[in-house]
């Protein structure tokens, strides 16, 4: 039996596998030997079928990462024009219903659009197109019609042509009054302390219910001239009565343009102690209950 033969590098095997014998290499002259030169020049042939990649350019490559940007940029101002805007609670007029440190998720689809659908109030038109009105009772964001730069949330109480008033505590809807039922207190802590705040499930003509805190009997805004809601505006109030710089003080009716979309989904709540950008904190001051839960 013949012992098996290894190849030498300059040695090639026949068809019936055995060698064709020593293949004689002609001796390198001085200037074939380069330590610099890479070891292989010529190009490396692709296997059948194997598709070759020309090479991107580092330029086009820029171009390509500019281009993916750019389009994600517009995706995200669509969306936040058209569809979708978050917003975040930084007050407590919506107390009992909206907490400082939620965020949320605005529909800006609900009532049509306005110039202020747009990022910086830059709509190429005036009024509303594609326009409905809103429902007695949706918790709204708007432009406070004093500087448009500020947005303000709020649930609407009166719609255009509507009588409203406040007498001793009770809200009055064209001459009646709006039914409530006192409910669990809402408790609160300030500095460690806890306090528990009146609260009542109020009732809207159209039967829509929600949560208001009553924390005085006498309050300034409880006791009120009658409001009538001009044409093309809105009667707004804050479910924290006693805290609420609303319609029946500086606010004042909100005009219809200045409508920038419904408040519908809470998507994100903390206690204060973390921004939602200090995710290392969450596990601590996220309140769990209040994600993804939606608005009433």
């Amino acid at each position: 039996m013949n012992d098996p033969k290894i190849l030498a590098a300059d040695e090639t095997p026949s068809e019936s596998g055995t060698p064709h014998g020593p293949v004689e290499s002609a001796p390198a002259s001085p200037a074939s030997i380069d330590p610099v030169a890479p070891a292989v020049d010529a190009a490396i042939e692709p296997r059948e079928g194997e598709a070759v990649k020309p090479a991107t350019p580092e330029g086009e490559s820029w171009i390509e990462t500019v281009k993916t940007v750019v389009y994600a940029l517009l995706i995200a101002l669509v969306i936040r024009t058209f569809l979708f805007q978050p917003f975040n609670i930084p007050s407590a007029s919506m107390e009992g219903t909206l907490l400082i440190g939620d965020y949320l998720f605005v529909e800006k689809f609900s009532y049509g659009y306005s110039a202020y659908s747009f990022p910086f109030g830059l709509g190429p038109f005036s009024g509303r197109i594609f326009g409905s009105q809103p429902t007695r009772g949706d918790v709204v964001v708007f432009k406070y019609p004093r500087d448009t730069s500020t947005d303000f949330i709020k649930r609407v109480i009166g719609l255009p042509g509507d009588h409203i008033q406040m007498i001793n505590d009770r809200l009055y809807i064209n001459d009646k009054v709006v039914p409530r039922v006192r409910v669990q207190d809402y408790v609160e802590s300030v500095d460690g302390i806890s306090y528990h705040v009146p609260q009542y499930k109020e009732t809207l003509p159209n039967g829509k219910s929600y949560l208001t805190l009553d924390r005085f009997s006498d309050g300034p805004a409880d006791n009120t001239d009658v409001f009538v809601v001009p044409a093309g505006h809105y009667f707004m109030m804050g479910d924290n009565r006693d805290n609420s710089d609303d319609s029946r003080g500086s606010v004042g009716y909100v005009p219809a343009e200045n409508l920038v979309g419904k408040a519908e989904l809470r998507f994100f709540s903390t206690d204060g102690s973390a921004h939602i950008w200090e995710f290392w904190k969450w596990p601590w001051a996220v309140r769990y209950s209040r994600l993804f839960t939606f608005i009433d």
